[in-house]
C-alpha cells in the first residue's frame, strides 16, 4: 500500500527543515492520492523541478518515485511556473512543494526513478 500524499508531503517538508532548507506547500492537492511536484528554488531566478515518475515503472504501486524535468537542469522560474500551470489544468488535485536551496539540494536520494 502506498503512503498517502499528505503524509508523504508532511514528512518531506519536515525532513527538509531538519536539513536546514525551508520547504513550503505552495499548492495543497488531494490528501490521498494527489500527484506531488517538488520545486527546488535556487533563489537566483531559476528552479529545478521534480515530478511523479511514469506509472509504467515497476515498484510504483507501493512506493513513490520522482523524475527530474528539463533533464535535471535549473530553468528560469517563469518556465517552471508555466509548466506547473499546465499540469494543474490537467490535474487540479496535484501538490506543489517548494524548497529553498541555493545549492540545489533536493533530499530525494533513494526516491529518484531510473528512467
Amino acid at each position: 500500500m502506498r503512503l498517502k500524499s499528505d503524509i508523504w508531503v508532511k514528512a518531506y517538508v519536515r525532513r527538509s527543515s531538519m536539513g536546514g532548507r525551508q520547504a513550503y506547500v505552495v499548492r495543497h492537492g488531494d490528501d490521498d492520492a494527489g500527484a506531488i511536484y517538488i520545486r527546488i528554488n535556487h533563489l537566483d531566478g531559476t528552479s529545478t523541478l521534480f515530478g511523479p515518475a511514469p506509472a509504467s515503472l515497476s515498484g510504483l504501486e507501493t512506493d513513490r518515485r520522482w523524475i527530474a524535468f528539463f533533464k535535471g537542469a535549473p530553468r528560469p522560474d517563469s518556465e517552471v511556473d508555466l509548466y506547473l500551470e499546465r499540469e494543474f489544468r490537467t490535474d487540479p488535485d496535484l501538490w506543489i512543494v517548494e524548497v529553498e536551496a541555493r545549492d540545489g539540494e533536493h533530499g530525494l536520494e533513494g526516491w529518484l526513478a531510473d528512467v
